[in-house]
């Protein structure tokens, strides 16, 4: 990163953990019966460590870091939410995401070193769709609570990606935006009012071309996805391939 570009996500990066904190202390309380209660209906027993989750990982990226990616995923699952963790994307589809970018150098981005990697949502469930049972059971201020952590995590993403991009006019790179997980940004999705606060917040900005939809990399349905379509496109390099199918879902999402 530029100086300009690691200054913006550093400041990017402490009111994230500030505001992390703050839910925990003021909601942990709250959300915690909730969370476990979700996790019963069809999930095996672990410990509930972190309510809300920040992303510790952000904390090992320094000036030297070439960021290329901003990975959005759902939201913190079981082994996110671990005090021995506290990262997104460890499990399973942390893995399939890992290997992809390892398999495929086109993209000169190693997950683990090149991508910020966010969510919708900092509220652990242990899986997505649990959201509904906090949603359902949690009352209003659950309800207040998850819908605000949206709309903060669509705001400050975008603001985010928006200022890296200017900011790469000093010679850094301008990362590009994969929004993972389209199904739940449809419909009546969980993730609705991500969605229209995330393009709301992008406005008139050139940064919104560098935006792009894919499915989740769960069940590795991502892989599937953009096999499938790099076959009816014989032509397309994986990387061109990549970009026109996050586009094709990013206007079946968007308009």
């Amino acid at each position: 990163m530029t100086p300009r570009q690691f200054q913006i996500f550093s400041a990017f990066r402490d009111d994230f953990r500030t505001y992390c904190d703050s839910l925990n202390q003021k909601y942990g309380a709250l959300l915690s019966p909730l969370q476990i209660a979700a996790r019963l209906k069809n999930t095996p027993e672990y410990p509930l460590e972190t309510p809300v989750v920040y992303n510790t990982a952000l904390d090992e990226l320094t000036e030297q870091s070439e960021i290329r990616l901003i990975v959005i995923g759902d939201n913190p699952g079981k082994d996110e939410q671990r005090s021995s963790n506290r990262k997104y994307l460890v499990g399973q589809s942390g893995k399939i995401a890992s290997g992809f970018f390892a398999k495929n150098p086109e993209f000169q981005t190693d997950f683990r070193k090149n991508a910020i990697i966010l969510n919708k949502t900092p509220i652990h469930t242990a899986k997505t769709n649990h959201l509904k049972y906090l949603l359902k059971n949690g009352g209003e201020i659950i309800q207040k609570i998850i819908s605000e952590s949206q709309i903060y995590m669509a705001q400050e993403t975008a603001r985010l990606h928006k200022n890296l991009c200017a900011a790469a006019r000093e010679g850094g790179i301008e990362p590009e935006v994969w929004l993972v997980g389209y199904a739940e940004l449809k419909g009546k999705g969980l993730f609705l009012e991500y969605r229209d606060e995330l393009k709301k917040s992008y406005g008139e900005s050139q940064a919104w071309e560098k935006v792009f939809v894919f499915q989740h990399f769960s069940m590795n349905r991502f892989s599937i996805d953009l096999n499938n379509f790099k076959k009816e496109h014989s032509d397309f390099t994986i990387l061109e391939a990549a970009h026109e199918l996050g586009n094709l879902h990013k206007k079946e999402i968007f308009g």
